[in-house]
């Protein structure tokens, strides 16, 4: 009877934010800035394609890789950022984390070694150690971005199988420069390594030049990308994402993908479909609105004392907290009891986190403003 459930599985916990978030509906009345939900509804033109598609009977299985004509919108949105995969280097997937298991799923075998951000998504960690991986952390630059010469050293020392990347970040909103994507690509091309890049955040980008790995072409054959539908077009129920890879790659996630869904569910495809087609405008508007409440969010922490370094990219900031000499879950726990605001502690995001908290701007300023405003008194208590 002890032997029935995976060592892998339960040798994981289940996700900091998610546990946090568990604790936080046990209070009334709280003030929560703790998940990464757009406050913006599905545009309307991608709604009325999917009613549409539901009222014509378009509620089948499409095909495992997934609609067509939604693959070739995918690749021309691509082609914009400056990231080159044809129609038949796309399927689409459930959510982007779908997505993303398959990835990991397709290349990892037990034992291998897998580069991890010590500040990241905590899904990246669950899926390696779930397939049997080794996880390794590399550490970040004091401002969040790529400490390159460490990097190099790491993987001359551990030879991994696989590097993650996740640029514009969950949970720092750091992005990838220019700089350092070309020094990434040179370390790339120099060594065995596959690399998985998470990029939900791409279209929530607050400077001019949106700069990826998957940009780089003569690396092409060691790059999954991964990105989705749920903040781009705040459908985070909708479960749509995608994966793009090339040759035996693309191949192989291809079987992980059919025999864990089959298919991604067609009405959301077509709302997806839509979105790409009619709804930039509303992209456009969002990421103007979240560039706002980042200014807004940002400065009012500076304006209380903290250490906090401006995000460039997603809805989310990661204050520094370790100057009031507690655990990051200590100090969100005070914070909710006495409160009633709810931030996730940095320590959900892995070994780098802690003495940190995340705090999403994803909400209405008036929301915003209202949990700042508590936070700020029991800033000046301590």
């Amino acid at each position: 009877m002890k032997d029935k459930i995976s060592r892998n599985v339960k040798g994981i916990e289940i996700s900091g934010i998610r546990r946090f978030s568990n604790k936080v509906s046990k209070y009334p009345k709280v003030i929560s800035l703790t998940l990464g939900q757009p406050d913006f509804n599905v545009p309307s033109k991608a709604k009325e394609a999917m009613i549409r598609a539901i009222n014509e009977n378009k509620t089948t299985y499409t095909s495992n890789q997934g609609l067509l004509s939604l693959r070739e919108e995918i690749s021309n949105y691509l082609k914009r950022l400056g990231i080159n995969y044809s129609k038949e280097e796309v399927c689409i997937t459930v959510g982007g984390s779908e997505g993303l298991f398959a990835s990991f799923a397709g290349i990892i075998n037990e034992g291998d070694k897998v580069l991890i951000p010590a500040i990241a998504y905590p899904a990246y960690e669950s899926c390696t150690k779930i397939l049997g991986g080794t996880v390794i952390n590399y550490k970040l630059n004091v401002d969040f971005s790529l400490d390159i010469d460490y990097l190099e050293k790491l993987i001359k020392k551990e030879k991994p199988k696989a590097l993650v990347l996740s640029y514009p970040c969950n949970p720092t909103g750091s992005i990838l420069s220019l700089e350092n994507r070309d020094k990434l690509f040179e370390l790339i091309k120099e060594n065995d390594i596959l690399v998985i890049t998470d990029e939900i955040y791409s279209s929530i980008y607050y400077k001019d030049t949106y700069y990826s790995i998957a940009q780089c072409e003569d690396i092409r054959d060691k790059i999954i990308l991964v990105n989705g539908f749920s903040k781009i077009f705040s459908m985070t129920g909708l479960r749509i994402g995608y994966f793009c890879a090339t040759g035996e790659i693309f191949k192989n996630l291809m079987k992980v993908h059919q025999y864990n869904v089959s298919c991604a569910p067609s009405i959301s495809q077509y709302a997806a479909l839509e979105g790409l087609k009619s709804c930039m405008e509303d992209v456009e508007h969002m990421k103007n609105e979240f560039q706002k409440r980042r200014d807004y969010v940002y400065n009012r922490l500076n304006s209380m004392g903290l250490d906090v370094i401006k995000p460039e990219g997603a809805f989310y900031i990661f204050p520094n907290i370790s100057k009031y000499n507690i655990s990051s879950e200590e100090f969100c726990d005070r914070l909710l009891d006495k409160y009633r605001v709810a931030m996730v502690p940095g320590s959900a995001f892995g070994e780098g986190g802690e003495g940190y908290i995340r705090i999403s701007y994803s909400y209405s300023t008036l929301e915003l403003k209202k949990a700042l405003d508590e936070l700020e008194k029991f800033i000046n208590e301590n």
